[in-house]
């Protein structure tokens, strides 16, 4: 089911109006869920990012043992011609995707070569800057990559990503705050988070149990940009029930306020998060000087 409006479709070499079929009941993706994918955003006429988002889903292709097909300047062009046919300023979702499309002979190593490629784009309206969510802890947790393809944006990782939130949402919560395998605070089921303290910036050490996200690292470069200290630390649940602003940041709505995690409240809004608010207004200045 789409997520989105006005939805294009990239597939065996053309663009397709609407939500197009691309896989077959046998294909090892639909069978044995191997399928990677990405996503990138059009805002404002900007899509900031694109290259890093294209070269991301060929390493996580490789991870999966899926060959990748399209260079990444070769994808790159493609998504631009999908999106000239939406309007400069409408919001759309980038989604490329590959899926394995057969095995060896057993059927479990995915085939070299042997790869699906489409891409998907859908209209999905920007979050308010004063939309704000809110957290509670999960009995699950992130997996590591002896028993988990943790090292590529993977379909098949976000079925414990669903546990997570539906556990929140169960509880009355927007989100999770999600705990490494050995207790540590990694992400939330959806994103990445920053947490403040005093001024200063924190944020979970990439440890191989998540993706240390594209915008992630674009917020904290214009952080230290401006002279505001970043750290990359362990980090544990008192330290965000301690912290004095929290926020989460992923390529779909860049960046999310925190107002609760569990009975811990957060101020939002006007002057209540003065840093969050930056690196929102930092994140768009910055990507109002890309060019698509």
């Amino acid at each position: 089911m789409a997520t989105g409006t006005n939805i294009r479709t990239y597939f065996e070499g053309t663009w397709h109006n609407g939500d197009l079929s691309v896989m077959k009941a046998a294909d090892h993706g639909a069978w044995l869920g191997t399928t990677v994918f990405d996503g990138a955003r059009m805002f404002n006429g900007l899509v900031p990012d694109l290259e890093a988002h294209c070269a991301r889903i060929n390493r996580s292709a490789a991870a999966l043992m899926i060959t990748p097909t399209v260079q990444v300047g070769d994808m790159v062009a493609i998504i631009c011609e999908g999106l000239a046919a939406y309007p400069k300023d409408a919001p759309v979702y980038i989604r490329p995707m590959y899926w394995a499309l057969a095995g060896d002979d057993l059927g479990i190593i995915p085939l070299k070569d042997a790869t699906g490629f489409c891409i998907s784009l859908e209209q999905i309206p920007m979050a308010p800057p004063e939309a704000a969510s809110t957290l509670t802890r999960t009995r699950f947790r992130r997996p590591v990559l002896e028993d988990n393809v943790v090292n590529a944006k993977a379909g098949c990782l976000y079925p414990n990503n669903a546990r997570m939130m539906a556990e929140a949402r169960s509880k009355g919560f927007g989100n999770a705050l999600v705990a490494d395998a050995i207790g540590n605070v990694a992400e939330t089921a959806s994103a990445n988070v920053f947490m403040v303290k005093d001024g200063e910036v924190f944020t979970p050490v990439p440890n191989g149990t998540f993706l240390a996200g594209i915008t992630r690292a674009r917020h904290m470069e214009n952080m230290r940009a401006e002279g505001i200290k970043v750290h990359e630390r362990v980090l544990s649940f008192d330290d965000f029930h301690a912290a004095d602003e929290v926020f989460l940041s992923g390529n779909m709505m860049k960046v999310t306020p925190i107002s609760a995690f569990d009975d811990t409240r957060y101020e939002t809004g006007s002057n209540g998060n003065p840093v969050t608010q930056r690196v929102r207004e930092m994140y768009w200045d910055w990507a109002g000087s890309q060019k698509l």
